[in-house]
């Protein structure tokens, strides 16, 4: 599966979430790390929705960029 994570500057580092697994964030310090710290986040969140018994969600996100001339 592939979720969409969604990559936000903050003060000092980034932060990172994913839309369709609520509650599943990261910080780093590059946007290298935090693609890391994600990745191994969204691991770790499904590993416990298994444990706890919970549909794991199917990802339904999507990103799109648009271009602003102004």
């Amino acid at each position: 599966m592939q979720y969409t994570v969604v990559i936000e500057k903050a003060d000092g580092n980034y932060s990172a979430y994913v839309p369709d697994l609520p509650g599943c964030v990261a910080t780093g310090k590059t946007i290298e790390e935090v693609k890391q710290m994600i990745a191994e986040a969204i691991e770790f969140h499904i590993e416990g929705m298994l444990e706890d018994g919970l549909a794991i969600p199917k990802p339904t996100s999507i990103a799109h960029e648009v271009e602003v001339l102004k």
